[in-house]
């Protein structure tokens, strides 16, 4: 953000130290990763800089290998089931806790993003031993209903936030012209808050996509995960074929992000023509 011309020397000084600041911690946070990718085109099965020489061998083994087809078909189930029923449960719930009196509003939020709070190690731990009991581990049930668990959260709180400057009177006056519940939930709720449902289910999806420890607890070998598969390929063996499946990570989450950021400012501009 732009300093007005009115702005002291002091105060010049001290934005332009904290944009350094900026640029200096987004260069610590985006250099790992940008180390990552250019390795992926090595053409020798070394980690090494500088690269001897480039190929497309890895990605070739990364699409034609059918143990990293399998992970990524798998991911792909479990993160859109899971993004579904989280898309959905955190809807309701986010309409349930915005009314003004519900009792015990804060408890019930305070439940409902404990997934968020509570270290995944632990979650995942406690969902072996009662998915165990009731038959669900190995399963592509447990595992979609596990990430539907921890990607909850983030709908809920996203669409808890959309629904913060609703204008309920919108809603009663559909009511009052005959208009069912269903009906006033489609017709007049769902486009409003619609922004915040979609960016709910971008990180709910993104959540599921990128968990990895609950699937070591509760996927069987047919069930591996994209995620779970590399952490397999470091144990087992190191080969370039997870840079390349890093890259597509990061560019498929790069791709979900900017849809967001797009759905967001699409809203803006909705409000500000409201």
């Amino acid at each position: 953000m732009a300093l007005p011309s009115y702005a002291s020397r002091g105060e010049r000084l001290t934005h332009a130290a904290y944009l350094g600041f900026c640029v200096l911690v987004f260069i610590f946070l985006v250099t790992p990763i940008l180390v990552i990718v250019p390795l992926s085109f090595s053409s020798e099965p070394w980690f090494t800089y500088p690269l001897p020489g480039l190929s497309l061998r890895w990605y070739e083994d990364f699409f034609g290998n059918e143990r990293w087809v399998v992970a990524i078909k798998n991911s792909a189930i479990v993160g859109f089931a899971s993004t579904l029923l989280a898309t959905t449960l955190g809807t309701l719930a986010a309409l349930g806790l915005s009314r003004g009196n519900l009792p015990y509003r804060g408890l019930i939020m305070s439940i409902l993003i404990s997934p968020m709070v509570v270290p995944v190690v632990i979650t995942a731990v406690a969902m072996y031993f009662a998915y165990a009991l009731v038959g669900l581990n190995n399963s592509y049930l447990g595992l979609i209903l596990a990430h539907t668990a921890l990607s909850t959260p983030f709908v809920v709180i996203t669409v808890t936030a959309t629904l913060t400057g609703f204008d309920r009177s919108l809603t009663r006056a559909a009511a009052s012209l005959g208009a069912a519940p269903w009906t006033v939930f489609r017709i007049v709720t769902l486009p409003i808050i619609a922004p915040g449902v979609v960016s709910g289910a971008l990180f709910a999806f993104v959540t599921s996509w990128d968990e990895v420890v609950v699937a070591l607890f509760l996927a069987s070998p047919e069930q591996r995960t994209l995620p779970r598969q590399m952490f397999s390929g470091i144990r087992e063996q190191i080969s370039p074929t997870i840079t390349a499946a890093a890259t597509f990570l990061i560019v498929f989450a790069a791709l979900l992000m900017t849809t967001l950021e797009l759905l967001r400012r699409r809203s803006e501009r909705l409000a500000r023509g409201r």
